[in-house]
């Protein structure tokens, strides 16, 4: 913002065109039979051009209905793709626990391990993992808040195809096809067509 360039504002138009187009867009909740909680993580390794720091990205589900997301920078930068995205994973970990504790406060409390999918098979390595390899020092702290939280049963890390990567609406340019299947699976759409008073 402070060096604007003929780039940004050419992101600039793209996104208020993007906006003008789904005005009548919305995030529609509906009741759903089930109580898990289902969330997608994903990062984009050194994705933002100024910093090289990677985004992180996730969306949790409690049953059928999206109700967390998040992209966000990491404050720090991630050697590895790996890297960026164990600590996509942790972020996400840490929304699941407050959602976890949240409902439990609300008298709904889970019985089942939460669901975090990734499309990273290192992290779901490291995630089971006991032993500690040199090279994953510097992200330790991520490493037992994660296994802890799966040693306690509250999380399960578990690997999704990419195809099925819904948290990478969040921070990828997507082929319009898969976008739109995304959008359609994190329940934003138009608002059903009014039934009451038309004749």
């Amino acid at each position: 913002m402070h060096a604007p360039r003929e780039p940004h504002f050419t992101s600039l138009k793209r996104i208020i065109r993007y906006v003008k187009g789904t005005l009548n867009y919305g995030l529609h909740l509906y009741p759903s039979a089930s109580t898990k909680l289902l969330s997608y993580t994903d990062a984009d390794w050194a994705g933002c051009p100024d910093t090289r720091c990677s985004i992180s990205d996730y969306c949790v589900f409690l049953g059928d209905n999206l109700i967390s997301w998040s992209s966000k920078r990491q404050a720090t930068l991630s050697y590895t793709s790996a890297e960026a995205e164990y600590r996509g994973v942790a972020n996400v970990v840490a929304e699941i626990c407050w959602l976890r504790n949240l409902l439990l406060e609300l008298q709904c409390a889970l019985r089942k391990a939460s669901s975090v999918y990734c499309d990273n098979i290192s992290v779901i390595y490291l995630s089971h993992n006991p032993v500690q390899h040199q090279r994953t020092k510097h992200i330790e702290m991520d490493i037992h808040f994660i296994r802890e939280n799966v040693a306690l049963c509250h999380v399960k890390v578990l690997h999704v195809p990419s195809s099925y990567q819904y948290a990478d609406i969040f921070t990828k340019y997507l082929p319009r096809q898969l976008f739109l299947d995304f959008k359609s699976s994190l329940s934003v759409r138009p608002p059903p067509a009014p039934t009451e008073g038309v004749y």
